[in-house]
């Protein structure tokens, strides 16, 4: 949320949310660059006017009442909004400008993710970034906790809350150094990856519930990491097989050291990337200049791999 979005609204909701993020006042206080009493006496004062309290005063912060939580949806709402029409209103004059969370994977970190900021900056100047590096699931919930105005994840569960605005499928592979043995095969099985030495992934990233439901029981992996960074540079010094998409790998292929090598049916195996924002939500017009950039950057990884479903917008069923 930038700051020029604030001044649309009383500081009582803005204290609000930044005590929300924060868990403690002093914290809220420091983001924000007021001073504690200010943002104490706005929720003492917010508190008595709606009669009742926000906030539980536990020793290790703030935690939020019920009533807290359905107030806060509501201050998440009125916040978001008041950045839709500021950057609608800007656009009207040209100004294409604004701001946007991101929560994304971090397999996006390496190559597509900065293309498209580049790319973005270099077309919307006065559009600025913040981006957090989440797992799917931390990603759905700072997109509905309104922490994120847009995600883009891996498997994501679909609920109520969130609303798909595009998404696309990439086949998972083996991924391996040009001089392992099985590096010159065109396709393989997962019985025939399991005789080398695996890395593999944790049970927080979808990947690895995909392989437990092809082959019924994982083996112990050489290494099991939730970093899919982690797991490209161990594949890059030879500790074994990884699994999984081409993104994040784009620029390590092009140059020769890694390969990577699709899954034979039947356990053709794949992943589906979505960009997600919450259901009840606008999203201003900064998301959508990201998400048109994103969706051609997925179209050309497409292209280049000759094997993913290009981005496309969500079915209506």
């Amino acid at each position: 949320m930038s700051n020029r979005a604030h001044r649309f609204h009383a500081p009582m909701i803005i204290y609000f949310d930044a005590i929300r993020r924060a868990g403690s006042v002093r914290e809220a206080a420091r983001r924000l660059n007021v001073a504690s009493s200010a943002v104490n006496r706005q929720l003492l004062k917010l508190e008595e006017e709606l009669g009742t309290p926000l906030f539980d005063r536990l020793p290790g912060g703030l935690k939020l009442t019920h009533a807290g939580a359905t107030f806060a949806r509501h201050a998440i709402e009125v916040l978001q909004d008041a950045e839709r029409v500021r950057s609608e209103l800007e656009a009207m004059q040209g100004l294409r400008s604004g701001h946007v969370e991101i929560a994304a994977v971090e397999a996006l970190t390496s190559g597509l993710l900065p293309d498209v900021l580049a790319q973005l900056r270099e077309r919307h100047p006065r559009i600025t970034v913040g981006v957090s590096v989440l797992g799917s699931a931390a990603i759905s919930a700072a997109v509905i906790g309104g922490d994120a105005d847009m995600g883009i994840a891996f498997g994501v569960e679909r609920t109520s809350d969130l609303r798909q605005l595009s998404h696309s499928r990439h086949p998972l592979g083996a991924t391996m150094r040009p001089d392992h043995p099985l590096a010159r095969s065109s396709s393989l099985t997962l019985a025939t990856c399991l005789s080398h030495s695996l890395i593999l992934p944790k049970a927080d990233l979808s990947i690895r519930q995909q392989l437990q439901r092809a082959l019924g029981k994982l083996p112990q992996g050489a290494v099991e990491t939730s970093s899919v960074e982690l797991a490209k540079q161990l594949t890059m010094r030879g500790l074994g097989i990884s699994f999984q998409t081409r993104i994040g790998i784009e620029d390590e292929i092009e140059r020769g050291e890694l390969v990577h090598i699709p899954i034979a049916r039947p356990a053709y195996l794949q992943a589906d990337l979505g960009i997600y924002v919450r259901s009840a939500r606008n999203p201003p017009i900064a998301v959508h200049a990201l998400v048109d950039l994103l969706n051609a950057a997925l179209a050309r990884c497409a292209t280049v791999a000759g094997e993913a479903e290009p981005a496309a917008p969500p079915s209506s069923t």
